[in-house]
């Protein structure tokens, strides 16, 4: 079979029959019997090949000038910031992007990807749905398409990957709420199924054990990544037997949802609960009180997601390179609260 992308020639060589009749089953035709047209189809699907009526030639011919991008919740503004700073390396450097929102369905970004590649797209950048496993972007892969995993990882996938250290900032996070005095410190908000729900929590529970400080399960509540599972994921907190005095939350959008829900019980975070977010949105400065956060820098992260993709199609050929950004703990008023006021005469 030739290298890289998959050609009709590929499919009609696997199947063992005749170029032309790849091309009478890619089109539908009644010519074929269906027991050559099921055998046809299942190379094309095991090879990944994906046909392109409007665009094949554009694709064969690598002079594409479009970047698909798939991201797993653009409702959160990370995501927005992580597109913005793409797009300042894409646009320089002659591309288009085409930007989808996978809402966390698997089979919604498997319809996505599908559509953006028979637009004969150069590259993707995927910041994978929950529940992505490494055969759904074998494909991809199959292909010869270069594809960068952002964010999250998809295990056994042979594809770049660009993430933050999640461990060392949930480590550093907690580390510093428990120097303001905090032992009952919660980790709230995220879904359990997730490799960077996995870091963020290996590196709260690694703080806490390495302070001597019991690392209860029941302080780890999950719920979505945003501001209503901050929401109920606080209100759960506060109704343990003990509860929690400060948490370190999945991503800023749960952190601002955990003040709002505080505000509902009549706890002023910064005050009466220390609050720490994790990827330091715009919002986080300006919000009320300031939100101390594990900064990703989200536009500086999608500036290098670019800068590798390019790296890739300029090379011509997809070898998988894997990046860990490192972060930084950004300390503001909403880390404030410490049970033996401790955290006011710090911040003082």
């Amino acid at each position: 079979m030739s290298k890289g992308r998959v050609t009709v020639v590929d499919i009609a060589r696997a199947a063992g029959v005749s170029k032309s009749t790849v091309s009478l089953v890619l089109q539908s035709s009644p010519l074929v019997n269906e027991a050559t047209r099921a055998k046809v189809t299942a190379v094309i699907r095991d090879l990944g090949y994906v046909y392109n009526r409007g665009a094949a030639n554009l694709r064969q011919s690598a002079s594409s000038r479009i970047i698909g991008i798939v991201v797993n919740d653009l409702t959160n503004s990370f995501f927005a910031e992580l597109a913005v700073g793409m797009d300042m390396v894409m646009q320089s450097a002659g591309y288009v992007q085409f930007l989808s929102n996978s809402a966390e369905s698997v089979d919604r970004q498997r319809e996505v990807i599908a559509s953006m590649r028979e637009h004969g797209i150069s590259g993707l950048i995927l910041s994978p749905a929950r529940g992505t496993e490494a055969a759904d972007l074998k494909p991809l892969v199959a292909s010869g398409i270069p594809v960068l995993a952002v964010v999250r990882n998809v295990v056994g996938a042979k594809v770049s990957t660009l993430f933050s250290d999640n461990y060392a900032g949930a480590m550093d996070a907690v580390g510093h709420l428990i120097g303001l005095g905090h032992r009952r410190i919660a980790f709230l908000g995220g879904m359990a199924n997730t490799t960077v729900f996995a870091e963020r929590t290996a590196g709260w529970r690694d703080a806490l054990n390495k302070a001597g400080i019991p690392a209860s399960d029941d302080l780890v509540i999950a719920s979505t990544a945003s501001r209503a599972g901050g929401v109920a994921a606080v209100e759960r907190a506060l109704q343990l037997p003990e509860p929690p005095t400060a948490a370190l939350c999945f991503n800023d959008a749960a952190a601002f949802g955990v003040c709002d829900g505080l505000r509902a019980k009549g706890k002023e975070p910064g005050r009466d609960f220390g609050v720490v977010g994790f990827d330091d949105v715009i919002e986080a400065e300006t919000a009320v009180p300031a939100l101390t956060t594990v900064s990703v820098d989200p536009q500086g992260m999608g500036r290098r997601a670019a800068q590798m993709l390019l790296k890739q199609i300029n090379a011509g050929r997809a070898e998988p390179e894997a990046i860990v950004n490192s972060v930084r703990l950004v300390v503001r008023e909403s880390c404030g609260a410490g049970g033996n006021g401790g955290a006011r005469r710090m911040l003082a």
